[in-house]
């Protein structure tokens, strides 16, 4: 155990990096789950690692690997009418099998897989950084466009479904976003910090607001919990992340109750 760690400045910029994805992660699970779209999340991802180890194979950058197949299943994702759990299961199974085949027939692919699944945080540099600011900030500038038709079409399913324009472009965050994450907190860790906040606040706070709030407060807090306990233990920071999440996410008081006894 090395507490001297904490306040190494190696880690600082791997700290912001995960702390950005951290706030926006899972803001972006709650308009999925809104739309009934959160195993998108782990399908994408799935795919988006698959780019990653090809663009290990290709020389190309990790990020621009994970990022424009994450684009790219997010294009897919967009050109179904109607896509279900039953099309993002498919894209998972994809994800998965075109992963390991690479990973089976490459060893620079073999070496990156690591990465990919497991988490490089604390190695992440400042494209890492850059492409998480990237994905917030743009993301942030598509939800406050679409941001009503999105609630319309849950509150008013009979008004139909959001335009075309608008399903595209948050389609192509969701993707380039889950890309980005992937290569910087895991597969897995970043599926966590997108799907339990969002799914802990959508069934228990009281507003829109409400839920957009508690799910950053958990997600943020996991995080940071999960960096600590990894770097002080010498752990890989995706299952200490997953862990960090749930356990937060379980110890979160209801909000729904707590505002209904005071309103009684």
């Amino acid at each position: 155990m090395n507490i001297d760690l904490l306040f190494d400045p190696l880690f600082r910029l791997p700290f912001l990096t995960g702390l950005l994805l951290a706030v926006w992660l899972p803001v972006l699970g709650l308009y999925l789950r809104l739309r009934g779209e959160w195993l998108a999340v782990l399908g994408m991802a799935q795919l988006a690692s698959a780019g990653a180890l090809g663009g290990a194979v290709l020389g190309l950058p990790a990020v621009a690997g994970g990022a424009g197949a994450g684009l790219l299943a997010a294009l897919a994702k967009w050109g179904l009418k109607r896509p279900s759990d039953s099309a993002y299961a498919a894209m998972l199974l994809l994800g998965w099998a075109a992963a390991v085949a690479v990973m089976s027939n490459h060893p620079l692919a073999e070496q990156a897989a690591g990465a990919v699944f497991d988490g490089q945080l604390y190695f992440t540099g400042g494209g890492h950084l850059a492409a998480a600011a990237a994905v917030l900030g743009i993301g942030v500038q598509v939800l406050l466009w679409s941001h009503r038709a999105l609630l319309r079409a849950r509150v008013h399913p009979a008004l139909g479904p959001p335009g075309a324009a608008i399903r595209l472009a948050f389609d192509l965050v969701a993707g380039a976003s889950v890309g980005v994450a992937i290569l910087s907190l895991g597969v897995m860790a970043s599926f966590a910090l997108a799907f339990v906040p969002a799914w802990r606040a959508f069934a228990t706070a009281p507003s829109w607001r409400g839920a957009l709030w508690r799910a950053m407060a958990i997600s943020v807090t996991a995080y940071v919990l999960g960096f600590v306990l990894a770097l002080v233990l010498d752990q890989p920071f995706g299952p200490v992340g997953v862990a960090a999440v749930l356990l937060v996410a379980g110890l979160a008081p209801p909000w729904r109750r707590r505002a209904g006894r005071g309103a009684g």
